[in-house]
C-alpha cells in the first residue's frame, strides 16, 4: 500500500466491494454502441472518460502515467518481500498471481496491517 500512496493512488486502496445491480447493468449494456464508444442513451450519448474514474475513485489524473509492463529477476522473492509470504511454485506464475490465493492468505488482516 505504501506503494500506492507514493504514485498518489492511496485512494484506490480504499474502495470498498459493493453489490452490482445487474438489471442496471443489462439496461446499459442495451444502450452501449461499439462502434461509437457511446451510451445511447434518451437524453443523448454518453460516455465514460477518465475523469468521470478519477472523481469517482478519488484518483489525480494529473502527473506522470504508470504504464508498462517490467521485468523482475525474482518475482517469488519479490512477493514475499512485499507480501510476508509467497505461493508455492505450482501456484505461482509471476505473471498471474491467484486471486484465490491472495483471499486464502489476506482475506482476514490484522487491525494493524500496513
Amino acid at each position: 500500500m505504501p506503494y500506492l500512496k507514493l504514485a498518489g493512488l492511496g485512494s484506490a486502496t480504499l474502495t470498498r466491494t459493493f453489490d452490482l445491480q445487474y438489471d442496471l447493468i443489462s439496461a446499459l449494456v442495451e444502450h452501449w454502441r461499439p462502434e461509437t464508444h457511446t451510451f445511447h442513451l434518451l437524453r443523448g450519448e454518453c460516455t465514460v472518460i477518465l475523469e468521470d474514474v478519477a472523481l469517482h475513485f478519488g484518483l489525480p489524473i494529473d502527473g506522470s502515467a504508470v504504464i508498462g509492463v517490467s521485468s523482475i529477476a525474482e518475482p517469488t522473492a519479490l512477493c514475499y518481500s512485499l507480501l510476508g509470504t509467497s505461493p508455492g511454485d505450482d501456484e505461482f506464475n509471476f505473471s498471474d498471481l491467484k486471486f484465490t490465493w491472495l483471499k486464502a492468505n489476506f482475506e482476514h488482516l490484522s487491525v494493524n496491517a500496513t
